[in-house]
């Protein structure tokens, strides 16, 4: 039976080792988590897959990876300082404080319907549309919370309601040794500017003709309101974006065929189920995008939600960037909203030499959260399965693709007290960790049947069991099974007998 509840998920995590809370000795810092010896590994294959798809796997992406520290005036052009922000609001009496737009989603449509009548508006079905109308006038809809009796999930009760207001979710720090109003930075939103900045040296360093892409994995920061589902919503997330440049006109087909191939990356490498994934049209728009789409899975306890976001960004970011903006061809939009730009020093654009003209390109972005791909991978894989239902016996497993798994293989020793069993299964592992190139772990700390239950919970698709077989001193003297081991499958309990000599060629076939 699959997951029904992320508690589930969250329990498993730091039962065998995937995910801690951070600083947990000292109460932990809400918002922020450390990923153990077996989540490390499994985030590591994720990033590793995504980058063989995106980066090797193509002949138009080139990799980069640009600082965490930010320039503020990166982060001012590219509109962060102004709108990089989420609607917040507190109930006086719980002390409690909410992303207002959260706090809606968590209402009746009753209650919805209320706070729009109060308001004196119809209400939008698309919640960032009614959140957008209602913050247009934060104190009257201060009344209307109160007039609707929106309620306070903390207690169950009506709230006393502050005006809602925005919050800039950038996280400013200090830079040298003089803390004074001119010398600080952010710690990225995002990892997209640093692309957009370096638009000019890759494209001089590299050659490349358009339509090409620039692609990178690492962390960002945003200082959310309110933190919570685990790592799906944290303070400091890890991120895998590409930004690909293409000719204005060309934009909205090249952004179909990005949707089209990251749905298909995420049901055939990382094993989502098709089902379990659905698209999000956006409605309200960011000021950059002409349009976005969301790729959205199926999470227990929270539903369908954002795994990925896949937006035309336009000429926007090249445009914001780039000096002397008046000389370049824009679209309407990057025209008339974009802030002149006093600071660069550099025209983003590229030569088109079938025109014979300088264009600044239009730009699709695919952005995954790294931390939401790893939880969707653990919901999607998690099965609990009934072996003997007399004896309330029921496994936990990982159903994880093979190139996901954190560890590929374990070998067990049958008799971790016997030093030829010991040294057999050790010279094994060395073997198979040298030869396969993957993680391969040797264990004796539990009786075998243990052992092959926490090998289950960990996703580890093969077990190799060395035995007195192995070592040709069956129990009826038989030697028949000398050099052979016992591989176990995860998924099905199945055990087959394998010369060693042939192992390596038979795990090789099947951790693909």
């Amino acid at each position: 039976m699959p997951a029904t509840s992320l508690d589930q998920i969250i329990s498993l995590c730091k039962r065998r080792g995937f995910i801690f809370p951070g600083s947990e000795i000292y109460g932990g810092l809400q918002g922020t988590y450390d990923y153990g010896p077996l989540g490390v590994e499994l985030k590591n294959n994720l990033k590793r897959l995504w980058w063989k798809h995106n980066v090797y796997e193509r002949d138009d992406m080139e990799g980069i990876e640009t600082a965490l520290l930010t320039n503020r005036y990166v982060l001012r052009y590219s509109g962060h300082e102004k709108g990089f922000t989420d609607p917040l609001v507190d109930n006086k009496t719980t002390k409690k404080r909410y992303r207002f737009d959260h706090l809606l989603k968590e209402q009746t449509p009753e209650t919805l319907d209320a706070i729009a009548a109060s308001f004196g508006i119809t209400r939008d079905p698309d919640m960032d549309i009614f959140v957008e109308a209602l913050l247009s006038d934060p104190s009257k809809a201060q009344t209307a919370l109160k007039a609707a009796k929106v309620v306070d999930a903390l207690d169950g009760k009506p709230g006393d309601w502050t005006e809602p207001r925005t919050f800039n979710l950038m996280f400013k720090t200090q830079v040298g040794p003089v803390n004074d109003d001119e010398n600080f930075a952010y710690l990225r939103p995002e990892t997209a500017q640093g692309m957009f900045v370096n638009f000019k040296n890759v494209l001089d360093s590299t050659n490349r003709k358009l339509p090409f892409g620039i692609a990178q994995q690492g962390k960002s920061f945003r200082n959310e309101i309110t933190p919570k589902n685990f790592i799906f919503r944290v303070r400091e997330l890890e991120q895998m974006e590409i930004e690909y440049f293409v000719k204005p006109g060309e934009d909205e087909k090249v952004h179909d065929e990005w949707i089209q191939d990251h749905i298909d990356w995420w049901v055939n490498v990382v094993g989502l189920d098709r089902a379990k994934i659905d698209l999000f049209e956006h409605v309200k728009l960011a000021h950059y995008s002409k349009r976005t789409v969301d790729i959205l899975y199926n999470y227990p306890t929270l539903g369908f939600d954002e795994l990925e976001g896949i937006a035309n960004r336009t000429d926007w970011d090249l445009g914001s960037h780039s000096r002397q903006q008046d000389t370049l061809t824009l679209s309407d939009n990057t025209r008339e909203k974009v802030m002149p730009n006093e600071h660069s020093v550099e025209k983003l654009t590229y030569f088109d030499h079938e025109t014979n003209k300088h264009i600044v390109p239009f730009v699709i972005e695919p952005a995954a959260g790294v931390d939401r791909g790893v939880l969707a991978a653990l919901c999607e894989a998690y099965d609990e399965e009934v072996v003997n239902a007399e004896k309330n016996d029921i496994r936990v497993v990982l159903r994880l693709k093979p190139a996901l798994a954190p560890i590929k293989v374990a070998v067990l020793p049958l008799a971790k007290n016997k030093p030829d069993i010991v040294n057999k299964a050790k010279a094994i592992k060395k073997d198979l960790q040298n030869q396969l190139g993957m993680r391969v772990v040797y264990d004796d700390t539990a009786a075998i049947g243990k052992l092959y239950r926490r090998q289950d919970e960990a996703g580890t698709p093969f077990c190799v069991t060395v035995d007195y077989d192995t070592l040709g001193q069956s129990k009826d003297g038989g030697t028949e099974l000398l050099d052979t081991v016992t591989v176990r499958d995860r998924d099905s309990m199945a055990q087959e007998r394998i010369a060693i000599a042939d192992l390596l060629g038979y795990l090789r076939a099947r951790l693909v």
